[in-house]
Parts: C-alpha cells; structure tokens; sequence
C-alpha cells in the first residue's frame, strides 16, 4: 500500500516526514524512538555542561577561554540533536522501505567531541594547578 492511498490513516505531516513504504512493526519504531531521545538526553547534558561552564567557572578560566570551551559543548549538544533528529529519519525510513540500517555517524561526532572537551579541560585544570 502506498502512502498515497486514501486509505492511508496517517496525518499529514507524518506522510511528508516518512513518505512512502510500509509501517513496520510499533515495537521497532519504538525503540527507534527511545534511542533518539537517549541521544537528545545527551545533547542536553553537553548544553548544560557549556552553561554551566560559563555561569559557574569564572574562577576556574580566563574569560575567552571559559566562553570558547562552553561554547564548543553547546556546538556539540546542538550537533548531537540535529543527529539524532537525522538518525531517528533514517532508521525509520530504512524499516519502512526494508533496507539495511543507515551508518550512524552521530557517533563519532560525540566520542570526538567529548574526547576534545574533556582533554581541553584536563589540559586548562593541569595548567592552573
């Protein structure tokens, strides 16, 4: 059955989003659904490790460097969310046309950054000891 179908019972902005295909099985979109908000739990912590940073270290940093430090984790919280956004897109599509699982590139994104804001850290705490 095709999404063009008056059968079809989905709204309007669910056929624009997820076009075409068959629904597949709510347990697995489901699922795809609680992975996306894990990652969007994720982005929100590195929002608020960035704020944080900038309204509560003023001691630990020199200015630009505390405000360059929040702002590359709330860059990396809003990469995360408009991945996972994708992420979530792609699963869904993949399960409702039956093709293989899209490369989950939001990955490397959060290993990266995380690993580049904590050594960043780790090398402005060692300094200032």
């Amino acid at each position: 059955m095709s999404s063009t179908e008056p059968n079809d019972e989905r709204g309007s902005i669910a056929r624009r989003v997820l076009p075409g295909g068959k629904e597949p099985d709510p347990r697995f979109t489901l699922a795809n659904e609680r992975t996306f908000l894990a990652w969007i739990r994720t982005a929100l912590a590195f929002l608020a490790g960035g704020i944080a940073l900038e309204a509560f270290a003023a001691d630990a940093f020199p200015g630009p460097l505390r405000t360059g430090i929040s702002v590359l984790l709330i860059i990396i919280g809003m990469l995360i969310s408009g991945g996972a956004a994708m992420r979530w897109r792609g699963v869904e599509m993949s399960m409702r046309h039956s093709r293989p699982m899209p490369l989950p590139l939001i990955i490397p994104i959060l290993g990266l950054g995380g690993a580049l804001a904590a050594a960043v850290v780790a090398v402005l705490i060692a300094v200032s000891q």
